[in-house]
Parts: structure tokens; C-alpha cells; sequence
């Protein structure tokens, strides 16, 4: 009985990790955020004075093998050290949808850093891994190493 509840312990140790928003390996979601970026939307409104520039419909952002969608995207724009504008950030709105590779997350909104290299997602995010299903309130994803955070209330699905 003691092997059996130590088997057990041991079997549910991820379950009860990511229970309590503790890290998460997401290693299909790697990405290379020095590749360009390519954006494809209905309609385009950009406002220089602020250093925006705003997608709107059926808005797909593709670097490398990442895809983002949403329905609204603005893309907030900062000059580097040489007088160049680079993203900044990218806040997706309107039912976002996240994919590399095999992995694939959705969520209400989200915000990609290109330069800091994160992704945050916020509002009913399921992250599905092959047949490993998650869910919570905010993914916090770490794009150059792969990890992440689920946090708020969680919920895993693991197939065996």
C-alpha cells in the first residue's frame, strides 16, 4: 500500500505543481522573435504621434513558424538606439488564438513582446500539448527558453 501511494504521490506531482501556477514546460513554444514579423488584416489605422499602429479584422501576425490571431491587434512602436522604430509590443484583443508547432493556446487578450521575448495571455486560456490539455486564467510564456506560467485557477488534462 505504501509503494502504491508513493507511485501515486509521484504520478500526480505535475498535476499538483501547476495547480498551484508553478512552471510549465512549453517547449514547442520556443521562438526565434529576431525573425520578421508579417501582419495581414482587414483594415490598418496608424497614428504617428503616438507610435501606433492599429489591425483590425481577421488579423494574422506570422513570424517564422508562430501564428497570432485576433480580431484586433495594435502594435506599439519605440525607436532603438540608431533612431529605428521596432515593435515594442503587440496587444491582441478579441479572441486570440496562439500557435507553434504542435502546441496551440487561446485566450481573450494578449500581449507579445518581441524584444523581451514573452507572451502573456489573459482570459480563459486553454493551452493544448498534443493530447495535454490546460487551462486558467493567465499564461505567462517565456519564449526564448520555452517555460511558462499558468496561473489563477487551473485546470490540467493529462491523457496517459
Amino acid at each position: 500500500m505504501r509503494s502504491f501511494l508513493a507511485v501515486l504521490v509521484l504520478a500526480l506531482s505535475p498535476v499538483l505543481a501547476l495547480a498551484q501556477g508553478t512552471a510549465l514546460s512549453v517547449g514547442e513554444l520556443t521562438h526565434d522573435t529576431s525573425l520578421p514579423v508579417e501582419v495581414t488584416s482587414d483594415s490598418l489605422s496608424v497614428a504617428n504621434e503616438n507610435g501606433q499602429a492599429v489591425f483590425e479584422g481577421n488579423v494574422l501576425v506570422i513570424q517564422g513558424p508562430m501564428r497570432l490571431a485576433a480580431a484586433r491587434i495594435a502594435v506599439d512602436y519605440a525607436q532603438n538606439t540608431e533612431g529605428r522604430n521596432e515593435i515594442e509590443q503587440m496587444v491582441a484583443s478579441g479572441g486570440v488564438t496562439f500557435v507553434n508547432g504542435a502546441d496551440a493556446a487561446e485566450s481573450t487578450d494578449a500581449v507579445y513582446s518581441p524584444e523581451a521575448g514573452t507572451l502573456v495571455m489573459s482570459g480563459s486560456v486553454l493551452l493544448t500539448q498534443g493530447p495535454t490539455v490546460l487551462s486558467g486564467d493567465k499564461l505567462v510564456v517565456d519564449l526564448a527558453t520555452g517555460t511558462g506560467v499558468m496561473e489563477g485557477r487551473v485546470r490540467s488534462t493529462f491523457q496517459q
